[in-house]
């Protein structure tokens, strides 16, 4: 009992810090797992066309001599008909041996119709000049570093005929997991461990249930399809900012009005991530990209008025601000100590928090878990 009152009349700070995790990540985990597994229990069955559409599946390239072949091979793989693929390889001024790589797998592949067009630097340039040499009913984007999951052309399409409303999808990316189990280096390993089901979490689970409120805030610059029809009342992509993904995606569903969801068993694979010095890279770069976007379409909205409307405003709130009471604990240690803190009460303090974050992890592991599944 005199733990107890101990840590109830004198953690009052601390027990006001726990109540962030609690309402902003805790409850909305619990809701979201219940909601995944209705959907994943519930998911219809969709009924194949007559006939299948054609699909141009458009590859930026730059500097891909690596790995350009397998990608195409992994096109090759699909099991969606050779003859309605369209796929155009729009190189953005590479410097390497990219065009060996296509040829040898025009050669290797002679039933897929292949085609490689010269662009402008920069992947929205490469991008917009392939959208207008396509012939599909649907267009796919993939990036050149990946791999197709067989059935991945097939579910997209079969999503895009039985639902009529959707304008845009975003497939899943997911990194190779026999690649990950051969990272080798302890840190290296557990980082790529982490990555993997991290982008599980992100895209099986937190896409889903974003797409469910029609509040996808981005599909993936990896992997996304469209109708072509639709592309054709964009701006096309946005060739001055970083995050020309993020703002395709605004414009078709802020913009033009229109349905944009996930294709969660559609998935593209890509190579583990090669280290810290990368893991940096990737998120200033993501970061970067979400805030130049979103300025451009909360400047009339950005107000804490709007918290419950504008889901733009709380996921701002959530990514910049919510998350600064965690950076600031270990600087407010040294402060709460000379207020008179004791240092018991502080280290119970941190496992409560710690406690409820492990609560928030577990619960995603296991939905994300059930969902990876075959």
């Amino acid at each position: 009992m005199y733990w107890i009152n101990l840590t109830l009349t004198r953690m009052g700070f601390w027990i006001t810090w726990a109540l962030i995790p609690i309402v902003v990540e805790i409850i909305p985990a619990l809701i979201s797992t219940a909601k995944l597994m209705h959907f994943h229990r519930h998911e219809p069955k969709l009924t194949p066309p007559g006939k299948w559409p054609w699909v141009t599946i458009i590859v930026p390239v730059y500097n891909s001599e690596d790995t350009l072949f397998e990608c195409i091979q992994s096109i090759n793989e699909q099991t969606y008909p050779k003859e309605a693929m369209q796929i155009i390889l729009a190189d953005n001024q590479s410097t390497d041996g990219s065009f060996g790589a296509y040829a040898r797998a025009q050669n290797t592949f002679p039933e897929l119709i292949l085609r490689y067009v010269n662009t402008d630097k920069g992947k929205a340039r490469a991008l917009n000049t392939a959208i207008y040499e396509s012939i599909g009913i649907y267009v796919i984007n993939i990036d050149s570093d990946g791999l197709l999951e067989k059935n991945a052309v097939k579910n997209m399409v079969l999503r895009f005929e039985n639902d009529l409303s959707i304008a845009a999808m975003t497939g899943a990316i997911l990194p190779k997991e026999e690649l990950v189990q051969k990272v080798k280096g302890f840190g290296h390993r557990l980082l790529a461990k982490n990555e993997y089901y991290e982008y599980a979490q992100a895209f099986l689970s937190g896409r889903t249930i974003e797409a469910s409120r029609d509040q996808l805030f981005t599909m993936s610059g990896a992997f996304s399809a469209f109708r072509r029809e639709v592309l054709m009342e964009t701006f096309l992509y946005d060739i001055d900012t970083i995050g020309e993904d993020t703002d395709m995606t605004f414009q078709i569903r802020t913009r033009l009005g229109k349905k944009v969801v996930i294709c969660a068993d559609a998935i593209f694979y890509v190579e583990p991530i090669s280290g810290f010095s990368e893991l940096y890279t990737q998120r200033q770069r993501w970061q970067r990209g979400e805030l130049e976007v979103t300025e451009n379409y909360m400047k009339q909205t950005a107000s804490l008025k709007r918290f419950f409307k504008n889901f733009l405003v709380r996921r701002m709130m959530i990514d910049h601000t919510f998350t600064f009471p965690r950076m600031i604990w270990t600087f407010a240690t040294v402060v709460l100590i000379a207020f008179g803190y004791s240092s018991l009460i502080l280290l119970l303090s941190y496992l409560l928090i710690y406690a409820l974050y492990v609560v928030v992890a577990v619960v995603n592991f296991v939905s994300v878990s059930i969902l990876l599944q075959p």
